[in-house]
C-alpha cells in the first residue's frame, strides 16, 4: 500500500490495517466477499478500489456515490484515502449495507453514509458515480445519469467511474458514439499481475 500511496498519514495507515481484520470478522457471519478473496483483501479490494485515486484526486467537499458497494468497495478505501469528501454508498442488499455501516463506525469514517437503496430509488445529485463490477456500462449510465450534478467543481468533469475487467470494447461501442469516455489500465499504475486487463473507464456525465 504504501509503496502505491507514500504520503498516507498515520491515522489512513492505522484504518486501512484495520480494515482486514473487520472484514475478516464480519465475513465469518454475513458473506459479502469469497473466502478465497477475503486473504487476497489488501490487492483484490482495497488496493484495486484505489486505483480510482490514480486517475483522479477528489476536491474537498466533493459528493461521491457508490452505486452497488457490496461490502463497501471502493466506497469505504476511498473514504480513508480522501477524509474530506463525502461518500454515500449504496447497495440493494440490506445484509452487505449492514456491514459496511459497522466497519465505517468501526472506523471512525464520519465522511460515509450508507443505505440500503436503488438507484432508482435515489434523488440527490452527486460530482461523480463509482462503479465496481456492477453491471454494462451501458446499464450503469441508464441509472446514473440523472444522478450526476451539472455543477461542475472538480479536475475532471463530473460523471462516472467504473473499475472494470477483461473486454470492454463492447461495452464502450454499446454506449454509442455521442458518449465520451476514456480507458486507464490499472497494469500502468499497479504492477501486480491481478490488475492486468482491468481498467478505469469513465464517462462523462
Amino acid at each position: 500500500m504504501l509503496r502505491y500511496f507514500p504520503g498516507l498519514n498515520g491515522s489512513q495507515v492505522e484504518r486501512f490495517s484495520r480494515l482486514g481484520p473487520l472484514y475478516e470478522e464480519w465475513n465469518a457471519h454475513i458473506n459479502v466477499i469469497s473466502r478465497k478473496d477475503v486473504d487476497n483483501l489488501y490487492e483484490r479490494h482495497v488496493l484495486h478500489s484505489l486505483a480510482l485515486a490514480k486517475v483522479i484526486s477528489f476536491k474537498s467537499g466533493a459528493s461521491i456515490l457508490d452505486l452497488g458497494t457490496g461490502g463497501g468497495f471502493p466506497g469505504i478505501p476511498l473514504a480513508i484515502l480522501f477524509p474530506e469528501v463525502l461518500f454515500t454508498l449504496v447497495d440493494g442488499t440490506g445484509k452487505k449495507i449492514q456491514v459496511v455501516n459497522a466497519v465505517a463506525e468501526a472506523l471512525g469514517l464520519e465522511n460515509v453514509k450508507a443505505f440500503h437503496s436503488r438507484a432508482e430509488e435515489m434523488k440527490e445529485t452527486y460530482d461523480f458515480v463509482l462503479s465496481r463490477g456492477v453491471s454494462p456500462l451501458d446499464q450503469l449510465l441508464a441509472w446514473s445519469r440523472r444522478l450526476i450534478s451539472k455543477k461542475q467543481s472538480q479536475a475532471l468533469p463530473n460523471g462516472l467511474l467504473a473499475l472494470k475487467g477483461g473486454n470492454i470494447k463492447q461495452e464502450i461501442k454499446d454506449l454509442g458514439k455521442r458518449e465520451y469516455t476514456e480507458v486507464f489500465p490499472i497494469s500502468e499504475f499497479f504492477r501486480e499481475e491481478f490488475f492486468q486487463e482491468k481498467y478505469v473507464v469513465y464517462v462523462q456525465g
